[in-house]
């Protein structure tokens, strides 16, 4: 069986790419995915005040208390983590205390993994390096799902 995001080898075992983590299903069998997606005014409860922003937010989509929203400031960095200090403190032990940080740069918003044990995906896939975000991407951080809405 090869791996539908990554297609490297597994054994027929595994449930999870040993690579990139992503799930492994058999010939003919679906599973639910997720990807980026458009969020409207009033969508769902708790969006409505989540809607009111100015500059970009990190929602939770899923694997936290959904409808939650972050603001992430205009310049500077911001922090993602586990630790208390964190600017997006996410309280989880799936999250690495420094896992990832968001970068302002001329080219727009850019989210880097910095070491983190469980990795950092971008619209579920494995970033090595850097990535540079979009309106509608999801952000997997440990069991987070959340989605930049940039308006």
């Amino acid at each position: 069986m090869r791996c539908p995001e990554c297609d490297q080898q597994q054994s027929p075992s595994h449930r999870f790419c040993s690579n990139c983590g992503a799930a492994l299903h058999p010939d003919g069998i679906t599973v639910e995915s997720t990807g980026p997606f458009a969020l409207s005014e009033g969508t769902g409860p708790g969006f409505g005040e989540a809607m009111e922003f100015d500059g970009p937010v990190l929602a939770v989509r899923a694997g936290g208390p959904t409808g939650v929203a972050f603001p992430i400031a205009r310049t500077g960095n911001v922090s993602i983590g586990r630790s208390p200090d964190s600017d997006i403190f996410l309280d989880d032990v799936t999250v690495s205390r420094n896992h990832s940080q968001l970068e302002h740069r001329p080219e727009g918003l850019v989210l880097r993994d910095l070491g983190s044990l469980n990795g950092t995906y971008v619209n579920r896939r494995r970033i090595h390096d850097e990535e540079r975000l979009q309106n509608g991407d999801e952000v997997q951080i440990g069991k987070f799902r959340l989605v930049l809405i940039d308006r």
